[in-house]
């Protein structure tokens, strides 16, 4: 990989994995240009935090506004997008900003990608699209199956950008991450979830333990993003970034409580239950893809990122609330 005086924008780069991915672009030496969203209140989401920020151009704007979206991808190299509503319980109680962030802002970035012929777009999906499996492990070939809201805004999403690769011309690379997980996680994910809440005691509330789920450290993420970025073979394909492996929630609770010195007592909470329905009850990523095209693989095992995430709470609890759920 070679980053050096790339011109880069990344959209959503004050969330979780966006922000750890400007970073690491600027460690290596690339232009970057953060597209962060605009707020009354000037900040800049995790970039606040970030030591690299001042080596950053920070622009605020709004995905689902095109010209906004045009303007932060003026003469750049690559996008990678990263900008969109992910948190599944509220996409049941407002469906409508899912389709305009996820759909229409990804319809806006490939527009302005094909407009300014930008070299490359980096599409994030999710393993969220596969719904539960119907084979493990999940291969990109498995079927799509919109189980919430919010993953039927992002089938739509990857389908828009299959659709500007194939039809326009728009060279795009989709990366499907598996439940990336580390610092700077919202509480909301379920890591961080439980983290959060055994630092301040041994009851852990959570929605089934039953569903597994393939986690995954956010610098692995981060190193098949950069990857994806530069792989001539990768160009038209829909790529899934996840470790293989898979733990059930309630397993993942007691470990993470094993790291962290504790004998928790998890239980389940009706409020934090998916609707039978929309529950996703098995993911576990078939990698294999990542690893031909894009010579990747994950270099930090589970039990080495949960430790690396639990140093990085305990020294920025303030940042998170734990005594309510928060949808």
């Amino acid at each position: 990989m070679n980053w050096e005086d790339k011109r880069v924008l990344v959209t959503g780069a004050g969330g979780f994995i966006g922000s750890h991915l400007a970073e690491r672009l600027v460690q290596e030496g690339s232009r970057v240009r953060a597209m962060v969203h605009y707020n009354a209140l000037g900040r800049r989401g995790w970039l606040d935090s970030s030591e690299l920020a001042d080596d950053m151009e920070v622009v605020p704007g709004d995905i689902r506004d095109r010209d906004s979206v045009q303007r932060a991808a003026a003469n750049v190299d690559v996008i990678f997008h990263l900008a969109a509503l992910i948190t599944i319980p509220y996409s049941y109680l407002a469906p409508a900003s899912y389709v305009e962030t996820n759909i229409v802002g990804t319809m806006n970035v490939l527009q302005a990608a094909r407009c300014l012929e930008v070299e490359r777009v980096v599409h994030t999906s999710t393993s969220e699209v596969y719904g539960t499996a119907q084979y493990v492990p999940i291969d990109e070939k498995h079927p799509l199956q919109g189980q919430s809201p919010y993953s039927a805004s992002k089938i739509g999403a990857d389908k828009m950008v299959e659709a500007f690769n194939l039809s326009l011309g728009v060279p795009t690379v989709t990366l499907r991450p598996f439940n990336t997980f580390g610092p700077r996680q919202s509480a909301r994910a379920i890591v961080a979830t439980i983290i959060t809440q055994c630092m301040k005691g041994s009851s852990v509330r959570l929605g089934h333990l039953y569903p597994t789920r393939d986690f995954n450290y956010v610098s692995n993420t981060v190193d098949a993003f950069l990857l994806a970025g530069t792989s001539g073979k990768a160009v038209g394909q829909t790529i899934n970034s996840g470790f293989g492996k898979e733990i059930s929630i309630g397993d993942l609770a007691i470990l993470i409580g094993q790291i962290m010195g504790k004998e928790v007592k998890v239980t389940e909470e009706t409020q934090r239950e998916r609707p039978t329905d929309s529950e996703v009850e098995r993911l576990m990523a078939n990698n294999s893809l990542a690893r031909e095209l894009l010579q990747w693989e994950p270099r930090i095992s589970l039990e080495e990122g949960l430790r690396h995430t639990i140093s990085w709470f305990k020294e920025n609890q303030d940042h998170y609330r734990t005594e309510e759920y928060a949808i």
